[in-house]
């Protein structure tokens, strides 16, 4: 009887509560595998800083899926893995650290999103050579 009042009084302290909405990043793995700029847009925030190389900009979720899709063009994926994922201490946003390869090359992927109201939206993406 005392352990079974001690689960039920100490077993609401012991659940760990995830603040912020969750994102599938299963699904923006997949989107930047296949090359699929519009399926990785759905993720993305109204504007997006996109960095390719040495080219950086902000960007509307138009013009930062058209900027993708050229890349995707250019630089065809053929594989990516993620590598290292990681939310800040208050989670309200997170980041993702993968390798793309692709047919012109080896690239380092980063992606920070960040919680706006019901969604975890993508903020930054950068393509970095490996």
């Amino acid at each position: 009887m005392k352990t079974l009042l001690f689960v039920l009084f100490f077993s609401p302290f012991m659940q760990t509560t995830e603040v912020g909405p969750p994102v599938n990043l299963a699904t923006i793995t997949k989107a930047i595998s296949a090359g699929d700029a519009d399926a990785l847009s759905t993720h993305f925030d109204s504007t997006v800083e996109i960095a390719i190389l040495d080219e950086e900009d902000m960007y509307s979720k138009a013009e930062a899926t058209t900027k993708v899709k050229s890349f995707f063009s250019t630089a065809k994926p053929t594989a990516y893995s993620q590598v290292h994922k990681g939310k800040s201490k208050g989670k309200d946003s997170q980041y993702c650290i993968g390798n793309l390869s692709t047919a012109d090359g080896e690239y380092r992927v980063y992606i920070y999103l960040k919680v706006k109201g019901a969604e975890t939206l993508i903020q930054e993406m950068r393509f970095d050579e490996n």
